[in-house]
């Protein structure tokens, strides 16, 4: 698990496509968890200046691998003891987003972000979304988009300052929007004893 904080901006050193080599100041432990630009992949070798981690076949089919170059996001894993300050974010890609429009507005950017209109339905105003590994608040949810108002400070710490249109991004959705989506569906019917349950849990 993740929070969508993220901990450092590193250097991509190589990247052929399976294994990726970060320069970092960051020092994880072998087969450690990070996420990359909101992918977790797991460390694989661990030099002086950095590491590797391995990129599988799956999350090849998934993520934006054009970005695994010059800059990308690194967020180690959660710790239980963790202070969360983001929202709870699992590492798993659900599809890629293209940014269609940046508005500067008078102390902030608004971000429309184009996803599938497959995975919109996961998308709730005011809910949290995870951009290339950013914890984030939607604002506003179109028929396939939706709307970020990034803040000056957020520009700044990540790799947003440097995103321009049509660029593509990693899209996590929120994991709770996804499993009350699938709980419902798999239940025609649901007693108000697992709504309460439900709820309480929330």
């Amino acid at each position: 698990m993740f929070t969508g904080l993220i901990r450092e901006i590193a250097k991509v050193e190589s990247f052929n496509g399976k294994f990726l080599r970060l320069k970092a100041k960051y020092r994880p432990n072998l087969g450690d968890s990070i996420a990359i630009n909101g992918a977790c992949l797991s460390v694989t070798k661990i030099f002086d200046n950095g590491f590797e981690v391995e990129v599988s076949d799956e999350t090849r089919k998934i993520v934006a691998l054009e970005n695994y170059k010059d800059l990308v996001h690194i967020e180690p894993a959660m710790k239980l003891s963790d202070r969360l300050e983001g929202h709870i974010v699992q590492g798993h890609i659900d599809c890629v987003g293209v940014i269609e429009k940046i508005e500067k507005k008078i102390n902030s950017y608004d971000f429309y972000i184009k996803i599938p209109k497959s995975y919109i339905k996961f998308v709730i105003p005011k809910g949290s979304i995870a951009v290339d590994g950013v914890s984030l608040t939607v604002n506003d949810v179109f028929e396939d988009s939706f709307r970020l108002t990034i803040i000056p400070l957020t520009m700044k710490e990540t790799l947003f300052g440097k995103y321009k249109i049509k660029r593509r991004v990693n899209i996590e959705t929120d994991m709770f929007a996804r499993y009350l989506y699938y709980m419902f569906k798999k239940e025609k019917k649901i007693s108000w004893e697992e709504i309460e349950r439900i709820q309480a849990i929330f």
